[in-house]
């Protein structure tokens, strides 16, 4: 069946929306862990991770396209979708800090674990979730996802996100472009050093434009500090020391799951250096596209990054998909793609011929793609 184009008021049907709301479903799931142990621990990151990856094999792609002049008054539910995530999450989060440090029948072993499921759920809902939010100019919207970041302590990752990633993706300067042949773990560390650096600058040199220093109010590191704080504060009030190290289990591990994602969203991608450090604008085909329903259900159309990059103020039920001659194309929905991506010679034999037939596409007059496999290439003005 050739892909359908849906009308703002066929959009608007309640029956289109709910099935995003899927990703609350993992809210309790945590909470059945932390109340019955065993092996229920297992239980998030099975649903999320399993689950998720078999229900797209059964349900297959999506490549239907929204009509993208919808209106925010068509997209009232899927606005609800991300506002009511935060408190949810704060809830979950902050109760379960108060109850798994004195559960006497869970093991330290089953605590952690615990903690790591709630990681997955802040990390693959949560961090997604802020990844919308912060792209809306609602203040209220940009306040929620600020929240959601405080509470795995990369905060940071907004400033990065909207000021060093969006414009430099596909270049050197941006740290989350996964080069080609670059494993996860020799990214991994690589990512969390220069992201963080290269957010505070990017926030510094804002303020130095309009004559501030970096130690100004206006800032927005003193607030992504005090709301850090005030996390591991009521971590330690609510758990003690044990729930804050089970607090900074389920921030590592969302953390962790951020980045498998980024990894995966511009693994080998680069956009052409056109000389003088400038490099062409922002296509689709910058970025790995992935049309699998479900898992697009969970990530509120995440997959279909390619549109994102290329129109980043479209909301997630207006992401448009693109055919495999427009954007490269994933063989299978993130679920499947982080867990491959964790295993380097896996990722490499999956991955690698295909960047190298989408250099072939898009790019047949590069014969040396040595500047850009090693990000050497000249940083852009």
């Amino acid at each position: 069946m050739p892909p359908q184009t849906i009308s703002p008021a066929e959009l608007s049907d309640w029956r289109r929306a709910v099935p995003f709301f899927l990703a609350y479903a993992l809210a309790p799931l945590a909470w059945i862990s932390a109340i019955y142990g065993g092996w229920t621990v297992l239980l998030v990151p099975l649903v999320a991770w399993y689950a998720f990856a078999a229900l797209d094999y059964v349900v297959g792609l999506n490549k239907d396209n929204a009509d993208p002049n919808a209106t925010d008054a068509d997209l009232t539910l899927y606005r609800m979708v991300t506002l009511f995530w935060t408190p949810v999450q704060a809830a979950l989060l902050l109760s379960l800090l108060w109850y798994v440090p004195q559960a006497e029948h869970l093991s330290t072993l089953e605590r952690i674990l615990v903690f790591f499921g709630v990681g997955v759920v802040t990390g693959t809902v949560g961090i997604n979730f802020s990844h919308e939010l912060m792209h809306q100019t609602n203040k209220l919207e940009r306040w929620m996802a600020d929240i959601l970041l405080s509470m795995v302590l990369y905060s940071h990752f907004r400033s990065e996100h909207l000021l060093v990633h969006h414009r430099y993706v596909g270049t050197p300067r941006d740290a989350v472009t996964a080069r080609y042949n670059e494993g996860f773990h020799r990214f991994y560390p690589r990512v969390l050093r220069e992201s963080l650096t290269s957010a505070f600058r990017a926030e510094a040199h804002r303020l130095e434009k309009t004559g501030k220093r970096w130690t100004d109010a206006a800032n927005p590191f003193w607030r992504y500090w005090a709301l850090q704080a005030t996390f591991v504060v009521l971590a330690l009030l609510l758990g003690g020391w044990s729930g804050l190290a089970l607090f900074l289990v389920q921030a590592g591990t969302a953390i962790w799951q951020l980045e498998l994602v980024n990894y995966v969203e511009h693994y080998g991608l680069t956009r052409k250096h056109l000389g003088d450090g400038k490099y062409e604008h922002v296509r689709p085909h910058h970025s790995w596209n992935a049309a699998h329903r479900v898992s697009n259900w969970l990530l509120i159309n995440l997959q279909r990054h390619s549109d994102h990059h290329y129109k980043p103020d479209r909301r997630f039920p207006v992401l448009q998909n693109y055919s495999n001659s427009e954007a490269p194309q994933l063989p299978f929905g993130y679920p499947i793609m982080t867990i491959a991506a964790m295993i380097p010679p896996l990722w490499r034999r999956v991955m690698n011929p295909r960047v190298r037939a989408w250099r072939d596409r898009f790019y047949p007059e590069i014969t040396d793609w040595t500047p850009y496999n090693t990000g050497q290439t000249p940083l852009p003005r």
